[in-house]
């Protein structure tokens, strides 16, 4: 028993432990006060163009920036309006309100009525989700990378609320290019 590694006394494996707690205890909060000292802070106003609903321009403005809590979106919204915009889920394809929506008016932002695509840039792209070239107003909107499912695509959500419109790829018609396929859970339509 000369060669024995010596058992720690439970004193000592409790010391250890707890010690050891603290330590992760201490690591965890400074990564995230780090965290959050790293992220940029919204600004409580956003400047935004605003339309008509027959789609013209009225003018920058700076309005309030649109912030609830989950609870609050929740109550407000559809539950598949509530996943797509806040959660960026995605409406199944052909089932949207507005796939085939075709008169003239403005699409707006389903959770503060910021105006995001006039109907003149829809078209018809035969992949389910009302697709436009695009956006009203490049202030009107935000990109940001999406990596999920494995591949690097390009979401879009409002500038206002932060809601989760969709994504923009690549394959739309001229002028530009884009496709802007959005969900119509995350938008609602108003008439000119």
């Amino acid at each position: 028993m000369d060669n024995a590694i010596p058992l720690a006394s439970p004193r000592s494996r409790r010391h250890f432990l707890a010690s050891s707690a603290l330590a992760f205890a201490a690591l965890g909060i400074g990564c995230a006060r780090k965290s959050q000292a790293a992220a940029p802070a919204k600004s409580a106003k956003v400047t935004l163009v605003d339309f008509t609903n027959d789609g013209k321009r009225l003018g920058t403005v700076q309005v309030d920036r649109v912030v609830r809590t989950e609870a609050q979106w929740r109550k407000r919204l559809s539950p598949l309006s509530y996943e797509v915009t806040r959660h960026a889920a995605t409406e199944r394809a052909f089932t949207g309100s507005l796939l085939d929506e075709h008169r003239k008016g403005v699409f707006r932002c389903i959770c503060c009525d910021t105006a995001l695509y006039d109907s003149a840039a829809k078209f018809e792209s035969g992949t389910g989700w009302p697709s436009f070239w695009q956006p009203i107003a490049a202030q009107n909107v935000v990109e940001s990378d999406d990596t999920t499912f494995g591949m690097t695509r390009t979401a879009i959500s409002c500038a206002r609320c932060d809601a989760h419109l969709g994504h923009v790829f690549d394959d739309g018609p001229k002028p530009t290019g884009l496709r802007y396929c959005m969900n119509s859970a995350a938008l609602k339509f108003a008439t000119a």
